[in-house]
């Protein structure tokens, strides 16, 4: 047994509390799914406009935003992201050249942020460094 096993054990009740309030909603969820592509390209794609008009990540009312992976209808793997953090990350990196703005969807009356996956967690793209 490890030396730190009450602190890590201590550490993960307290985030297993975390996601039991997250899905018990308190605060609203917003739950996207990137199919496919995003194992090709690498980026995972946000709108943030359609038909000029604000939506999607800058008008959610929801505080967490969950963002699964998904080849097929597998779900692979995900993001979970407070709200504010992930609008942070998002302009940090549009702002850092890495993010780029797209048209997309139908008749591309979406504009789109194509965010690398690689990047998302970068110190200074919205991660906050506890050392």
């Amino acid at each position: 047994m490890s030396k730190n096993f009450d602190v890590d054990l201590n550490f993960g009740v307290i985030f297993e509390k975390k996601v039991n309030e997250m899905f018990k909603c308190k605060g609203d969820i917003e739950v996207k799914t990137e199919r496919d592509k995003w194992a090709k390209t690498g980026n995972i794609c946000i709108e943030i406009r359609y038909k000029g008009k604000p939506s999607g990540l800058s008008t959610t009312e929801a505080d967490t935003w969950i963002h699964f992976l998904a080849i097929g209808e597998d779900i692979v793997g995900g993001f979970i992201f407070p709200v504010k953090e992930l609008q942070f990350i998002v302009k940090r990196l549009l702002y850092e050249g890495v993010a780029k703005k797209v048209n997309g969807g139908d008749s591309d009356a979406s504009q789109l942020v194509l965010l690398p996956i690689s990047r998302i967690f970068d110190k200074g793209a919205g991660y906050v460094d506890t050392e």
